[in-house]
């Protein structure tokens, strides 16, 4: 197992990271997907129960990243919230979060939990979809003739019987890389692969590459 795996993408080096993130050393970029914010307060309001700390958890994790590799941008590719921006706890930690990282240059593509985004004043640039460079940002991991999709959205996963447990997986795909949920409350699907496709397996903060389909 390697805690990073460097690959190419779209001509470009790119680094998948166990901590479910993908970074851009070029740019000094980390990117992340479905990060859902406030999943664990709109879930308790719903009556069901799920552990407290979920946000501040999945925070320090990013933090962790940001300051590792000194990154200069964020980007987001999606559900950042889960539902309606309530001011809860969650919203609390991640204003103290964003000024004590203000220098960060964030971007959030939207995606279908989003829609409260414009109200939340989380000071971030929101975006529709976003080219940059080789890329397509976009949440939904839908393919594009003209350059390389890094997308979120279906939180892939990989199933590993004989630990009887699944973990998020980067699957790729040709022309596109989906990147597993960052948030760590967060179901996911085990997808079939087509011929060429692989799933990357996101082990205890390593990236564990299962066979090329």
């Amino acid at each position: 197992m390697a805690a990073d795996l460097p690959l190419q993408l779209g001509g470009e080096s790119m680094l998948l990271l166990g901590g479910r993130a993908l970074l851009w050393p070029a740019q000094r970029a980390l990117l992340i997907a479905d990060l859902h914010l406030g999943k664990a307060d709109v879930f308790r309001r719903a009556g069901i129960a799920l552990p407290s700390g979920g946000t501040g958890n999945d925070l320090q994790r990013l933090q962790d990243l940001v300051t590792m590799h000194q990154c200069r941008q964020l980007w987001i590719l999606g559900d950042v919230l889960h539902g309606p921006a309530h001011r809860a706890a969650w919203y609390q930690q991640w204003l103290g979060w964003r000024e004590q990282h203000a220098a960060l240059d964030i971007h959030v593509v939207r995606g279908n939990h989003d829609r409260d985004l414009p109200k939340a004043a989380l000071q971030v640039q929101m975006h529709d979809d976003a080219r940059w460079g080789p890329f397509l940002l976009r949440h939904e991991p839908l393919a594009d003739a003209s350059a390389h999709v890094l997308a979120g959205h279906v939180h892939p996963q990989v199933a590993l019987p004989a630990l009887r447990r699944r973990f998020p997986a980067f699957w790729l795909r040709q022309g596109v890389t989906i990147l597993p949920a960052f948030s760590a409350f967060t179901a996911g699907v085990v997808p079939v692969l087509a011929p060429g496709e692989q799933l990357l397996a996101c082990v205890e903060d390593s990236v564990v590459p299962l066979p090329v389909r």
